[in-house]
């Protein structure tokens, strides 16, 4: 067991205690120390950050920024110490050796004013410098805020060229040549005005000189004055039109020298331009650099100030994602199977019922075609028994007739006849032609006759079975009565 002592900070102190009784940090300006407590001084004293930030304007314009900032712990009155205690719990994590807390103030200071100067023109920043200074102390306490810093005083320096970019060398270049431009333009009115007023006095000078000698001459020697009064009025005209000549030459070598300083001025500015087009591109590269680097520098930070607390539930909280992950997966892989499941069902159902349908559109396609056939073989058929019959004169028994031998009719009613009559005792007509086949004396019309000969009693024969008459064209049967 130790020993309570009684500890007192200095003027620019302050104690943080922690340990036994004590909730979380404990300030005080002087404290009882017991065992299982401990007791860490604090320095609250402000300190200076000088530093030089190589920031670029909105126009991608390059400069150096020097800036002076006095910052130290936010103390305030006893009951509210907060901000402090967020600062002792930053100086926990560094020894008093350690450039860690200087670091950190750099690093939030120059990547404000990065930020902030990239957002205003290079105008706006060198002609309203209160404001700028404003803006950065602004933006910076915001982010200092949470480590329990203060911001006691900002300095911002006259703005300085970066070497390879002398943004500023040229605009004073640019406004010296501006003003010797302008006073050699003065200078080259004034003397042509001098000029001219000198001249303008000696022509007046000179007419009313000769306008005396004229007068004078005129009233001693008025008859030969006429002659005289005109050639002394002569050579005053002829003496302004010179002075005129002379005064339009001056304006016009004035104007001359004016045009040639506005052509030196644009080349100049050509030539400038071209170098800054060079200059913008590399200061984008360094900005990209930079951010690449704050943004190393603050994960640094981060993961120096996590506790092992933090980490161990940012472990269960990966756990939990990783289980739950799990299990949507599994939930999301059977609900993919059901419904792959269920596609084939009813790609199989669909296909099912394609081949239905082209099965039933093939036999409707068919059914088609076969009447389309009849129909045609009826045309055909109507045409062909119209053109016979115009031929017959329109004779519609003997187009009966003519259908019937050519389709076979008469053959068809003999061989139904002769079936019906089998087994019984029909009239049977037995022809011979043997006398009229010697008197033909067999000649090749033998048999011609002979089928001549059996016309008669067939046609009777089939008169009297089936009551049909042959064909007018054909025979004609007797009268039996």
């Amino acid at each position: 067991m130790g020993i309570p002592r009684y500890i007192v900070a200095g003027p620019s102190e302050m104690l943080a205690i922690t340990g036994n009784g004590i909730p979380e940090i404990l300030l005080k300006k002087k404290h009882f120390l017991w065992p299982l407590q401990k007791c860490t001084t604090l320095d609250i004293s402000p300190v200076n950050y000088s530093f030089q930030v190589q920031a670029m304007s909105a126009e991608k314009l390059p400069f150096y920024l020097p800036a002076v900032f006095t910052i130290g712990p936010k103390v305030l009155e006893e009951a509210n110490y907060e901000s402090l205690i967020k600062y002792a719990k930053l100086m926990s994590n560094s020894d008093k050796q350690s450039t860690h807390i200087q670091d950190l103030v750099k690093g939030v200071i120059e990547g404000e004013t990065r930020v902030l100067a990239a957002s205003m023109t290079m105008e706006q920043i060198f002609k309203g410098t209160k404001e700028f200074k404003q803006e950065v102390f602004d933006k910076v306490q915001l982010e200092l805020n949470q480590f329990g810093l203060y911001i006691y005083n900002a300095n911002v320096k006259q703005l300085v060229d970066v070497p390879g970019h002398e943004y500023f060398s040229y605009l004073g270049q640019k406004t010296q040549m501006e003003a010797a431009n302008q006073a050699k333009i003065d200078v080259a009115e004034a003397r042509m005005k001098g000029e001219i007023g000198a001249k303008l006095r000696d022509g007046e000078t000179k007419q009313n000189a000769a306008k005396i000698d004229a007068e004078t001459f005129i009233e001693s020697t008025k008859r030969q004055g006429e002659g005289k009064k005109e050639e002394v009025r002569v050579n005053t005209e002829v003496k302004i039109f010179q002075n005129q000549r002379e005064a339009e030459v001056i304006e016009a070598t004035t104007v001359l020298a004016k045009k040639k300083a506005g052509w030196s001025q644009t080349a100049r500015l050509a030539e400038v331009e071209a170098e800054k087009a060079v200059a913008i591109r590399e200061a984008e590269l360094q900005m990209e650099v930079e951010k690449k680097k704050a943004f190393v520098e603050t994960a640094k930070l981060k993961a120096e100030l996590l506790t092992k607390a933090t980490v161990e539930y940012d472990i269960k909280v990966q756990e939990a994602n990783s289980e739950l992950y799990k299990r949507q997966k599994e939930a999301e892989a059977a609900l993919f199977e059901s419904q792959k499941k269920a596609e084939a069902q009813r790609a199989n159902a669909d296909a099912e019922l394609y081949a239905r349908q082209q099965a039933a559109n093939s036999e409707l396609y068919a059914k088609q075609k076969e009447a389309e056939g009849v129909a045609t073989i009826g045309k055909a058929q109507a045409i062909y028994i119209g053109s016979i019959l115009k031929e017959l004169n329109h004779n519609y028994p003997a187009l009966r007739d003519y259908l019937m031998i050519n389709n076979g009719i008469y053959q068809e009613i003999a061989n139904t006849n002769a079936q019906a009559v089998q087994g019984m005792q029909p009239k049977i007509s037995i022809w011979s032609g043997s006398n009229s086949a010697e008197s033909e004396g067999g000649s090749g019309l033998k048999d011609v006759a002979g089928l001549y000969r059996m016309l008669p009693p067939l046609l009777e024969t089939v008169h009297e079975q089936t009551g049909m008459q042959p064909p007018a064209w054909l025979a004609t049967l007797p009268d039996h009565k």
